[in-house]
C-alpha cells in the first residue's frame, strides 16, 4: 500500500527512532529474544537511526499494571548490538538513581566497544518510586536527585576524558576515574537528557548534553520548550545549534498516518531533529508495517 500522496507540504525528510516501553506481547519468554532481534533488524534496514529501550525495574502504571513485564535495558541493548551493525542504541531514558555513576560509565563504554560506537547515554532524573521502594533503591527527594544527575554527567565526562583522577562531589566521590579501554565514539558517547522541566532540566542539556528528548503535546508546548532551552544556550554561551533536538511521539503512526505525517512536518518546522515512535504492540510486526508503509515518506536513509 503505497502512502505518498498523503504527505504534506510541510513533510521533510526526518530521522526516526523507535522506542520499546511494552513487552507484554509475548506468549513465552522464549519469545523475547527472536522478536526483538527481528524488530532491530527490519528497523535498521528501513533507515531507523536509533533503537530505545525504557530503563525501569517495573511497568510504568500509566501503561499497564506495574507486575506487567519488563526487561532489563542495558543488557537488552548488548543483545541488539550483536544482531545488528548500524543503528544506534540507548536508554530512553536511564534513571540517574539506579546505578552507581561510575559503573555506569563503564557499561555504556563497554556498549558503545562491541557495538562499534554505536552507544548513546539517555539520562534523567528518575521519578518512578515504586520501582525503587520494591526493589530496595534509594529515592531520595526531587532536588537531590538533580543534584545527583550533575554530578553523574560530570562523573561520565571525566571518565570519557585523559582524567584518571579523584572526583570529588557532595553525593559521589571517586578515588580513580579509569575507564580503560576508551569508547570508540569520539570525543565520546552522545549524552541524551530526557525531559522538559524548564528550570533544571534544560539547563543541564545546554550545560552538558549533545541531544535532549522532550515531552510536549502539541507544536507549540514544544516550540515553547525549545525557546526556552535556547535561553539556557545564551546564558551558558553554548551554541543551541550543536544539540540534537528530539522528541517522543505518543499517537500510533499506523493509527492515522496522515496525521503522523502532518505532525512530523510541523515538528520539523519548529526545529525538531528526530521523533521517536513508540513500538505498538508486537514490535517485529510493527517495524514490518512502518517499514512497508511509512519509511520511504519519511526518512532520510
Amino acid at each position: 500500500m503505497t502512502m505518498l500522496g498523503l504527505l504534506p507540504s510541510n513533510v521533510t525528510v526526518m530521522d526516526i527512532g523507535f522506542h520499546t516501553v511494552d513487552f507484554s506481547w509475548a506468549k513465552d519468554e522464549r519469545e523475547y529474544g527472536p522478536t526483538l532481534a527481528k524488530a532491530a533488524q527490519i528497523a535498521e534496514d528501513s533507515g531507523i537511526s536509533l533503537l530505545t529501550f525504557m530503563d525501569h525495574y517495573f511497568q510504568m502504571e500509566m501503561l499497564a499494571p506495574h507486575t506487567e513485564p519488563m526487561l532489563e535495558g542495558y543488557t537488552s541493548l548488548g543483545f541488539l548490538a550483536g544482531v545488528t551493525k548500524k543503528i544506534n542504541l540507548g536508554l530512553l531514558v536511564t534513571g540517574v538513581t539506579y546505578r552507581n555513576p561510575g559503573l555506569l560509565a563503564k557499561i555504556v563504554t563497554t556498549l558503545d566497544i562491541l557495538s562499534g560506537g554505536r552507544a548513546m547515554l539517555g539520562i534523567g532524573a528518575a521519578w518512578y518510586e515504586r520501582e525503587h521502594l520494591g526493589l530496595g533503591v534509594n529515592f531520595p527527594p526531587v532536588a537531590e536527585r538533580f543534584s545527583r544527575l550533575e554530578e553523574t554527567l560530570e562523573i561520565c565526562l571525566q571518565m570519557w576524558s585523559e582524567n584518571d583522577g579523584q572526583y570529588q562531589g557532595k553525593y559521589f566521590n571517586l578515588e580513580e576515574t579509569i575507564c580503560h579501554p576508551r569508547p570508540i565514539s569520539s570525543p565520546h558517547p552522545k549524552i541524551l537528557i530526557g525531559g522538559s522541566g524548564e528550570k533544571k532540566t534544560l539547563k543541564l542539556v545546554a550545560k552538558y548534553a549533545d541531544a535532549c528528548n522532550l515531552f510536549g503535546s502539541s507544536p507549540q508546548d514544544v516550540s515553547h520548550k525549545l525557546d526556552v532551552l535556547k535561553d539556557h544556550c545564551k546564558k551558558q554561551e553554548r551554541d543551541y545549534g550543536t544539540i540534537e533536538k528530539t522528541m517522543l511521539y505518543m499517537g500510533d503512526p499506523l493509527v492515522d498516518p496522515a496525521k503522523f505525517l502532518n505532525d512530523l512536518g510541523s515538528f520539523s518546522e519548529i526545529g525538531i531533529d528526530r521523533v521517536i515512535v513508540r513500538f505498538v504492540g508486537n514490535p517485529a510486526i510493527f517495524a514490518e508495517r512502518f517499514g512497508d508503509e511509512l519509511s520511504e515518506k519519511v526518512l532520510s536513509i
